[in-house]
């Protein structure tokens, strides 16, 4: 089985929460957090952050940690993690966002597996939820799926509607693609859906890419605003 390369892309001048990266969670810039747990995952042979900032950089070298840095234009995560994929030679790519710092080792290595199958060239995580207020939080990404669990669409609206409970499918912040895949995607122009609900990974569908999507039974919070840090500092208390 082929081994991956992840690459965490890092923002400081996220819109809905600056410097994210470098905040504290028990004592460790949530970054920190994020590549520790890739660094776990079995079927990994590299972890590389990118970023844009100084401040980052230096953080992740002090920590021990891989750090590229890369142009400051980038529009999207997707197009930071191709340019450091370019530097190497690895057949799948998983971009782990760097704003999920309890993501399961497990998830990685079960992308990187499915993508080991000639037929998947993408492929990304959901959980089940049951939580209205989640359900009606832009901020929750949602997604619905066909019967092989493929993607039909992700959205920051609660879908599907639903008028007797809130039963959902949350999208996780982790991707994988094939090498070929990925460069094809940050080639294409950004799309209609894509601007209009601030999902990148629209993109992807609007242009025809499948996207197989893989359960997780293990509920993660990713850090979009402040609140959510707070959340994370609770479960782990």
């Amino acid at each position: 089985m082929k081994k991956g390369l992840v690459i965490i892309p890092a923002r400081y001048q996220s819109t809905r929460f600056p410097g994210k990266p470098l905040v504290l969670l028990k004592d460790k810039p949530l970054i920190q957090h994020v590549w520790e747990r890739a660094i776990m995952a079995k079927n990994v042979e590299k972890v590389i952050v990118a970023t844009d900032h100084s401040g980052i950089f230096e953080k992740v070298k002090e920590f021990g940690g891989e750090c590229i840095m890369t142009s400051p234009f980038h529009k999207t995560g997707t197009e930071r993690v191709a340019e450091v994929a370019k530097k190497f030679d690895f057949e799948i790519i998983v971009n782990v966002q760097g704003d999920e710092p309890m993501i399961e080792p497990e998830l990685i290595d079960k992308i990187i597996e499915v993508l080991n199958c000639e037929k998947i060239s993408m492929a990304s995580i959901y959980e089940v939820w049951d939580d209205r207020d989640e359900f009606l939080n832009p901020n929750t990404v949602k997604v619905v799926m066909d019967k092989d669990e493929f993607a039909l669409y992700f959205s920051r609206s609660p879908i599907p509607y639903s008028k007797d409970n809130s039963t959902f499918f949350r999208h996780v912040g982790i991707y994988g693609y094939k090498r070929n895949i990925l460069f094809n995607l940050v080639s294409f122009p950004q799309t209609f859906l894509e601007l209009k609900e601030g999902l990148e990974q629209l993109r992807a569908i609007e242009n025809g890419v499948r996207i197989k999507m893989i359960r997780s039974d293990k509920k993660t919070i990713g850090v979009d605003t402040p609140e959510d840090l707070e959340k994370i500092r609770k479960v782990l208390k």
